[in-house]
């Protein structure tokens, strides 16, 4: 993993997931992309609104597990890393993150 760990350049940071969750997480938002557009259609066709929010919750619960996996990554990689270097800001980044992520 490449990091900056500078706060203001936060687009330099990287992270390299294994080939293994990379395509599992590839296919989730694939998934998810064609429900998004799946509930555009539905939409537009004027179909039943339960229905609708059938799929809308499939989608929320997609990203959520998207979302947890790459939490349970960024936990056990870049956060171990960043702690062991005794960066404490780093702290008040992963809970600002999880609060995001945790958001509803």
């Amino acid at each position: 993993m490449s990091y900056d760990h500078d706060s203001e350049s936060r687009s330099t940071k990287t992270s390299r997931h294994s080939a293994k969750i990379k395509q599992n997480l590839e296919a989730r938002m694939n998934r998810l992309e064609g429900q998004i557009r799946g509930i555009k259609s539905m939409v537009e066709k004027d179909v039943y609104c339960g229905d609708v929010i059938n799929q809308i919750a499939a989608v929320h619960s997609g990203l959520n597990s998207v979302g947890k996996i790459l939490l349970k990554g960024h936990l056990k990689t870049c956060f171990n890393e960043w702690t062991r270097e005794g960066g404490r800001e780093v702290i008040d980044e992963m809970l600002i993150t999880m609060n995001k992520l945790m958001r509803k």
